[in-house]
Parts: C-alpha cells; structure tokens; sequence
C-alpha cells in the first residue's frame, strides 16, 4: 500500500455539502477500493459483486438506505444500475447521508452516473502511482511533492534545481522508483517488495487478459475480439506517435468508423491518453493529427509482449503519463497538446495553464546538447498565450539552463 497524494483533496472535499457523492473511476487495479476504504473508515463497505446479498440490496427503498446505510461506499456500483438511482433518491431526500461509489468500467459507470447524478456528485479519477508516490513505504506517509509539481502550483518561479542529478541526497530512492517505473510501471500491485520480477510479468500479463475479457466486454458486445487485439496491439507499437485512423483500420481490417471507436474505448477504460494537436493558430502549416500515449509502461510492454529494452517513443510516452498523472494529483485545471510543424519541427507536449504554455521536449539521451533546444526556437510567435517555461527531460544527470527560459533536467530529479 503507498500513499495517494490526491488523499488530501478527497478527504477536503468529502466534508463540503458538494461532496455528499464521491464517484471514483480508473483502471482497474489502481487501488479505488483500498484507497476509499482507508479514507472512509467509518462507512459501510458494500460490494455489489457479491450474488448472495446483491439481490437484497436491491430491494431496499430510499428511506432504508438512509436509515441503515447512510454512509457506504459501493464498489463495483455499476453492475446495478438501479442502485444509482437509490443513492439518487436518498440524496434529494436527506442532508446528512453521504456515499462513495466505485466502479472499474468507466463507460458504464460514468454514463450512468452523468444521467442519474448529474450536479449532485464529484467526481475523482484515480491513475497508476506516480514517481512520488512510489518512493513513499506505506499508505500512511505522504507523498511529497516533485519539482515540477511545485513548479505547477507557481508557473511563475522556475525551480531552483541542483546543478547535476548525483548531488541529490534523495537521488538513490528517486532513481530506484524511476527503474521501477521504467520497468514495470505504476500499478500499485507491483511495487510489493516481495513479489519477483517473474511474477510482475505474469501480473502484467495477467491484467491484460483480464482487461479485454472484462472490461472490454463491458464496453461493447463483442463477439469477436480479435480486430480489437489487433489495434490495440498497433496502437501500442504506435505509441508517443501521431496515429492515422485510416492506417490502423487498414491494419486491423476494420472500417475506419470502428477504429476510431476502439480508439476511444481505449481512452475511457483509462488504457491510453490522446493529446489533441495544438490547433488555435490558423497557419495551415500546423498539422493536426492526434498522438495517442500509453498510460502505463507496464501495460504497455504486456501488450507488445516483449521485456527489456524500451524505444525512444515508449520513453516518451511514460514521461507524458507521469507528467500528465502528477498534475491530476494536484487538481489543477490543464490541456496537454503536442505540437508538429510540417518540415519536421515539434514540441512533445505543451501543457496549457490558465496564464500560458509549458512546453517539453522529451529526450532518451544521456547527454543534452544546446541543439536539442532548435524546435523551441520561434514557438512563442506561434502560440496565444505567453510561453511560460521550455524543459527538456532526458537521462542526462547535469542541469542545463541554455536561457532563462528553457532548463534541461533529468526525469527522476524533477519528477520524482
């Protein structure tokens, strides 16, 4: 068990009038019901997949609910449906009952609960564990935040970063998380000291299966889920990559229409992150085609079958995951873009703030050099809004500022 650094916001949100319902989606496997159960101690803990008291569940009326179970968490809630509108009722009812409901299959659940609980409910996404959180030994510590979380909270103050990575007191812990990290990603399963590297595999494996045999089967009635195997492979070949929905389908051998549903599938099971391309400016020089990035390096590498080595797009992907995770913790309001110029230049990731851009390149290197910098030459004339800061994030262990404005800095120094 690790701490959760969003633990803070539900636990703030949880005694605010807004926060009598608490929906909690993600993946499966990122740690929803352990989380929920160590924040809410005193609620009742109803499993909804359970067949021998399901049906009783079932039958109680509104009034019941908020005289024997005024404060209970229900996981797996959107098996049941009807449940929701329960809670829906006793909500309008009462003041004082207060419920957080779990649910692994976010299309069902959420489709429900924007139906049934619309301004009624908020609403908590939980990831694979971040850098942070991964360095932390139990669920009772706290995760502390990384530079650039500091830096997100105050876009305004560049951090002040040591001036190389092997100066880090913390640099031993910080690195054996980012080797984690880079090896079998962030699910909180993995991190279990005393499993084997063999057994992580089979865990990784393992969840893959479960993923297509439950949670895609919940998405869609599939009765052959061969095509979708088929892209979701392809797809993670492509991964950190602009994708062409007309290529996949050509690869599959499905329509056009239906990659881009199992695209999306991907995207709302929590599998895969899209990064729109940045598009305000009206030069058509700007090419416009989505990458879509893993969300996890583990799972990715179950899909692809393969250990080892990863690629300098895997290696992209599992810094804009870890990027992109670390700000859901904080709750701060966000767009993340990429941005490709036709002729070759591009940014990896541009993180829109209410007052600018964050821009990033994103490099496997050991070793920056002032030429990595080339593609940040000229962006603030494209952009509308102030460009705030450029990183560059490498495995290079030197800090690097090649102008007040664009740092180089190793990944687990400023990430973890």
């Amino acid at each position: 068990m690790k701490a959760r650094g969003i633990s803070d916001y539900i636990s703030k949100i949880s005694s605010r009038k807004s926060g009598r319902i608490i929906v909690f989606t993600g993946a499966r496997q990122t740690g929803k019901t352990t989380l929920a159960r160590h924040l809410f101690k005193d609620y009742e803990y109803i499993s909804i997949e359970d067949p021998v008291t399901v049906g009783s569940y079932l039958k109680l009326t509104a009034t019941q609910w908020q005289s024997m179970y005024p404060r209970a968490i229900l996981d797996e809630v959107q098996k049941e449906p009807v449940l929701i509108e329960s809670i829906k009722a006793v909500y309008d009812q009462w003041q004082d009952p207060r419920y957080i409901l779990l649910g692994s299959s976010q299309l069902l659940l959420l489709s429900k609960v924007r139906e049934s609980l619309a301004g009624r409910c908020v609403i908590v996404e939980l990831f694979p564990l971040t850098l942070p959180e991964i360095k932390t030994n139990g669920i009772y510590n706290e995760a502390e935040h990384s530079l650039y979380q500091y830096f997100i909270t105050n876009p305004e103050r560049t951090p002040d970063m040591l001036p190389s990575f092997l100066l880090d007191k913390k640099m031993a812990e910080k690195q054996q998380a980012w080797n984690h990290y880079l090896q079998f990603g962030g699910y909180p399963a993995l991190t279990d000291s005393v499993l084997t590297d063999e057994e992580r595999y089979i865990w990784l494996q393992q969840y893959v299966r479960t993923y297509l045999e439950r949670d895609v089967r919940d998405l869609a009635s599939f009765r052959d889920l061969e095509p979708f195997v088929k892209l979701q492979r392809s797809l993670a070949a492509q991964t950190g990559r602009v994708i062409n929905a007309s290529s996949l389908a050509n690869h599959t051998g499905v329509t056009v229409k239906t990659a881009q549903r199992y695209i999306h599938y991907l995207e709302v099971s929590y599998q895969t992150i899209t990064l729109p391309a940045w598009s305000r400016n009206e030069t058509k020089r700007l090419m416009k085609a989505p990458k879509v990035h893993y969300l996890d390096n583990g799972v990715l590498q179950a899909v692809l079958q393969k250990r080892g080595g990863i690629t300098g797009a895997e290696f992209e992907s599992l810094v804009v995951s870890e990027l992109y995770k670390q700000l859901n913790v904080l709750q701060i309001p966000a767009k993340f873009h990429h941005l490709r110029i036709q002729g070759g230049r591009e940014i990896d990731l541009l993180v829109e703030l209410g007052g600018g851009y964050i821009a990033f390149e994103i490099k496997m290197t050991d070793k920056v050099r002032k030429n990595d910098t080339r593609h940040f030459t000229g962006l603030e004339e494209i952009l509308d809004k102030p460009l705030i800061h450029s990183f560059i994030l490498s495995n290079d262990p030197e800090t690097q500022y090649f102008s007040s404005k664009i740092t180089a800095v190793h990944c687990a120094l400023f990430l973890g």
